[in-house]
């Protein structure tokens, strides 16, 4: 069964760093969907996932349409992705 991770991102320089991580960091059975949502107009599943999730920053990952403990707080790190089983599997 694949793990999926969602990205929500801004699309900015401070997003991409974290959208490369998860990337690096993700196994063949991760699927990977970016929620660019400085597209407004063409990512309207992605504002409404945003509020199901409670994503109050960006840049954001939520695994299994969960938001992962990182997010709420200021940094995320690898060790992060990991706890989160994001690259086992």
């Amino acid at each position: 069964m694949k793990r999926q991770i969602e990205i929500f991102t801004a699309g900015c320089p401070v997003c991409e760093p974290i959208v490369v991580l998860v990337k690096e960091t993700a196994c063949e059975n991760c699927e990977i969907i970016i929620h660019n949502l400085s597209e407004q107009n063409k990512n309207k599943e992605g504002i409404t996932k945003m509020k199901e999730y409670g994503v109050k920053r960006l840049p954001a990952i939520a695994v299994d349409r969960k938001l992962i403990g990182c997010c709420k707080n200021v940094e995320i790190t690898k060790d992060d992705l990991v706890k989160a089983g994001i690259g086992s599997c």
